[in-house]
């Protein structure tokens, strides 16, 4: 993974971060976006756009973020 979309996104989805990735990586789940590993560019244009902060690296997520990240990977069937 190289970056997650966290809680912030679950009560906001604006969608600004789609809008603005330049190679369609991140996809609409039930309740929040995700970020596809496997597409994403690490361009960080998504982290600039968010208008609530949802977007981290993985390296830099806090503790209470990680069930995001393993959210995610459940999303993209990742083990």
């Amino acid at each position: 993974m190289a970056y997650v979309i966290t809680g912030a996104c679950i009560t906001e989805k604006a969608a600004d971060c789609v809008l603005v990735c330049p190679v369609d990586c991140i996809e609409e789940g039930e309740d929040q976006y995700f970020i596809d590993p496997d597409v994403c560019i690490d361009c960080g244009a998504c982290v600039a756009a968010c208008p609530v902060d949802a977007i981290y690296h993985e390296e830099d997520l806090l503790d209470e973020d990680l069930p995001f990240l393993e959210k995610a990977k459940s999303f993209y069937n990742i083990a």
